[in-house]
């Protein structure tokens, strides 16, 4: 059973002035090592940036609580994106029995991600 929808959209432009300004403090406030890792990889590391990002705050608009920006990260497996947890997170993930879907997308001037917690019963 479907128990919350986030969705987010980030305007590269807005995230490139950000990474001009603050880089380093940027990064290693927002993101995991592994996520900056993968990011730079790409040819253009924005667009894959701004995904993540949006995908935190997507997944923050499910939450009923705050939590800190590395607590959520966006991991490949297969080459399909998906979100990891903090030991907290996890927990709280597990007790409750929810799962999260995630789902990515970048244009030249935006990223989205959109997040979907479902409460499993089996």
């Amino acid at each position: 059973m479907i128990q919350a929808v986030g969705l987010d959209l980030v305007e590269l432009h807005r995230l490139r002035g950000v990474l001009e300004r603050h880089p380093s403090r940027f990064l290693t406030r927002h993101f995991t090592p592994e996520e900056v890792a993968y990011c730079r990889a790409q040819r253009d590391p924005i667009p894959s940036l701004a995904a993540r990002f949006a995908a935190k705050e997507a997944f923050q608009k499910c939450w009923p609580e705050p939590h800190g920006w590395r607590d959520v990260w966006v991991v490949r497996n297969d080459d399909a994106p998906h979100l990891a947890w903090s030991r907290s997170l996890a927990q709280a993930m597990a007790q409750q029995n929810l799962v999260a879907h995630l789902s990515l997308s970048h244009s030249r001037d935006h990223a989205a991600a959109v997040v979907v917690l479902e409460r499993r019963t089996d």
